[in-house]
């Protein structure tokens, strides 16, 4: 297990200027120490990958999609002490770990080494004076930087697409995190990716800054809160550096009045509460028909008695702790807040307990919120749910879309053609019917303030293309 303050840069692994501790967040004892980065080392992986990327990017899709599919047997060798190390730094039980941060990574790269190798580079359209050649060109030094919540996941949803188009990338992972991201590093030495191609720092948001900022970065991916999405979004703009933006939601869940309880409970099991609460996609908001809304009530009550809080490297644990003491302190911030409205505490509403040590916050449940309480309206990231109650499906969808975010949803009917008609009017970039499991063979990102641009799919790769025109006279066979 990795357990030092390293970086990764140019190939070669290299103790890191400045140590962050990491802190387990079951025990808040320490774990190891993570690098926390400065300027020098953002400006050797950036001076990296910018030599790195001419070589890189003129190599065929043929051989770049050789080496990651190498890059992903070495990630699948680690995949089971990778899980636990993510679980022990932020908590996600292990029975999501395994494949979110175990086997996902190496078939996400598996994906695009395959994509690129169907996907044209150039291709040839007439026109009325001759030909013009459209050409897919990598965009050039990628600055890829993620959170803390699924470190492994997605840092692959960038890695992946930007390696394969040809780009080089400067990953920064987040400082509760920063172990976990070196077996990227590991798994790269080890599947011969060339120096410089991919280069891995950790830190705060003072490194974050600085490395957007860097005038040998060619675009900025990122994934995290809406308030740094926006200050990054800025910086973009001004320096018109191409940018996406996967940022925050409080996503509704819309219970029908047809819905079978049974299975929508056991949907939201997950929809609602994976990963501590701790997921940007979440269904966190519930809106409950009138109709039925004592049973809806009743039901969310008895599954959220039913999870089990606890040591996350137990398999049977459902909810385990946050991240930091900081993320619990908010979380129950949040909490104090409901507790202070007209809403009524249905569920949990404290710390657990029996959980003496660690991050632990109990699955909480408010009732009779106002779409328009803070509760309901900003994203706490943590296992909180506010319930609405609505009359029809239109105030259904009018309160769904009433909210600044975008990024996710659900609709729970026992009818799919009116559920999927439904989803149809939600303005949000991802809808579940009857569940929610994210496809890495389609789209995903949000709408006003859950960001710009997509990821996975065809369209992730698309993403770390430059488009040229080549224009010509005459035949398109000259």
């Amino acid at each position: 297990m990795t357990t030092q303050a390293r970086i990764f840069v140019d190939g070669r692994f290299r103790a890191a200027d400045h140590t962050q501790p990491v802190v387990e967040a079951a025990t808040g004892e320490p774990l190891g120490d993570g690098a926390s980065a400065s300027e020098s080392d953002i400006d050797a992986g950036v001076a990296a990958a910018r030599a790195a990327l001419t070589h890189w990017q003129s190599t065929s899709p043929d051989h770049r999609a050789a080496v990651l599919t190498a890059f992903a047997a070495a990630l699948d060798e680690r995949a089971r002490g990778t899980a636990e190390l993510v679980t022990r730094e932020n908590g996600m039980p292990m029975s999501l770990s395994r494949g979110a941060n175990g086997r996902f990574p190496a078939a996400l790269v598996r994906y695009y080494a395959q994509l690129i190798t169907e996907t044209a580079i150039e291709e040839i359209r007439p026109s009325m004076i001759g030909h013009t050649i459209v050409r897919r060109e990598a965009v050039g030094v990628v600055a890829a930087i993620v959170p803390w919540n699924y470190p492994q996941a997605l840092a692959a949803f960038k890695l992946a697409p930007a390696l394969a188009a040809g780009c080089t990338v400067v990953l920064k992972a987040a400082p509760e995190t920063a172990l976990d991201a070196l077996v990227f590093a590991e798994a790269a030495e080890q599947a011969g990716l060339p120096p410089g191609v991919l280069n891995i720092i950790a830190g705060g948001p003072q490194a974050g800054a600085y490395l957007v900022a860097h005038p040998g970065v060619d675009k900025v991916t990122f994934t995290g809160s809406t308030a740094a999405g926006r200050n990054i979004g800025e910086v973009c703009g001004r320096l018109l550096r191409p940018v996406t933006l996967e940022l925050g939601g409080k996503s509704a869940a819309i219970i029908l009045d047809d819905a079978d309880l049974d299975v929508t409970m056991k949907g939201l099991r997950t929809a609602s509460f994976v990963n501590n609460g701790q997921t940007c996609h979440l269904s966190s908001r519930v809106l409950a028909p009138r109709s039925r809304y004592r049973e809806v009530l009743e039901a969310l009550t008895a599954m959220v008695g039913g999870l089990t809080v606890g040591d996350p490297l137990d398999t049977s644990t459902d909810i385990g702790p946050l991240v930091s003491s900081r993320q619990r302190d908010r979380v129950l911030g949040y909490i104090e807040a409901g507790k202070s409205s007209a809403a009524r505490l249905l569920a949990g509403g404290s710390v657990p307990g029996d959980q003496p040590r660690g991050w632990f916050v109990s699955p909480t449940v408010f009732a009779d919120v106002d779409n328009s309480d803070r509760i309901a309206q900003e994203e706490i990231f943590g296992p909180v749910l506010a319930v609405v109650p609505y009359d029809g499906d239109d105030e259904a969808i009018a309160l769904a879309n009433d909210s600044e975010f975008g990024l996710a949803g659900t609709v729970w009917s026992t009818d799919d053609e009116r559920a999927t008609e439904v989803a149809r009017a939600v303005r949000t970039g991802t809808v579940g019917v009857n569940d929610y499991q994210l496809d890495f063979r389609a789209p995903f990102g949000g709408v006003k303030a859950s960001g710009i641009g997509r990821e996975l799919g065809p369209e992730g790769l698309e993403a770390f293309f430059s488009l040229k025109s080549i224009y010509r006279v005459g035949p398109a066979d000259n």
